[in-house]
């Protein structure tokens, strides 16, 4: 590729991100635009902190679908599953094929230190905070979703159709894609996942969120005491998730 080509894709990119900051200045409530929001001031995010989720399958329930309605109500997901509504965590079943044990499991962005989805974006839309967690800047997201293609979890979603009611929290956009943010909003304020919530308040307790930094923190003290492993660990690109049981 020439040098005057590859300018010419870089205009097109900053062209196209350019665009698509503008188409996602939704009006979301009177005075309230999405671009605003995704701008406003959380504090400062540090490397010195890794979010992460340790996920015991063997408190997971087969027909438990908690983690799942409580990420829906608080991000604003209407909870089908067609091929064209957004999904940010499923439950899968998987069976043993030696022993036939099967086991049920929540699976969502895994949150990768080297994730794939970051890597092939063209316009820098999908990217890693200091923190771990991956997400989209849905004013530079272009729909291409090549980082659909890339990610190994299937965890990201394409939104196909208008949106409506949407929180102000949780900005989204038609034409982009999305994923699990760990519920970065209640994160930045002191709070954690949706779905951690969820399964502890419903007494499961299968569900550990905090930093894997940490040597003291719960989630690092519970990796060092119990076997837990990374959904295809063999590709190395050490997720934030963990499964313990698995």
């Amino acid at each position: 590729m020439t040098p005057g080509s590859l300018q010419g894709l870089s205009g097109r990119r900053k062209f196209l991100g350019l665009a698509a900051a503008g188409a996602g200045a939704v009006l979301l409530a009177p005075g309230i635009h999405l671009i605003e929001v995704a701008q406003a001031e959380t504090g400062p995010v540090s490397n010195k902190v890794r979010w992460g989720l340790l996920i015991d399958i063997n408190k997971c329930d087969s027909g438990c679908t908690d983690c799942v309605t409580a990420c829906n109500t608080e991000n604003g997901l209407s909870g089908r599953t067609t091929p064209t509504s957004s999904q940010w965590i499923r439950k899968i079943e998987i069976t043993e094929v030696k022993t036939g044990r099967s086991a049920s499991l929540p699976v969502m962005c895994q949150h990768c230190a080297e994730p794939p989805c970051v890597d092939v974006c063209p316009t820098g839309a999908s990217f890693k905070r200091a923190d771990g967690i991956v997400l989209v800047d849905r004013h530079l997201c272009i729909g291409c979703r090549y980082c659909m293609m890339a990610c190994p979890y299937k965890a990201r979603s394409f939104v196909h159709h208008p949106l409506t009611d949407q929180k102000p929290t949780v900005p989204r956009g038609q034409g982009c894609v999305e994923s699990c943010t760990l519920c970065v909003h209640r994160i930045d304020t002191g709070g954690g996942p949706a779905c951690v919530e969820a399964c502890t308040k419903a007494g499961h307790n299968a569900m550990i969120f905090g930093d894997l930094n940490d040597p003291d923190s719960e989630i690092s003290r519970r990796i060092r005491e119990v076997a837990s492993t990374q959904l295809r660990a063999d590709l190395e690109l050490d997720p934030g998730v963990r499964y313990q049981g698995l």
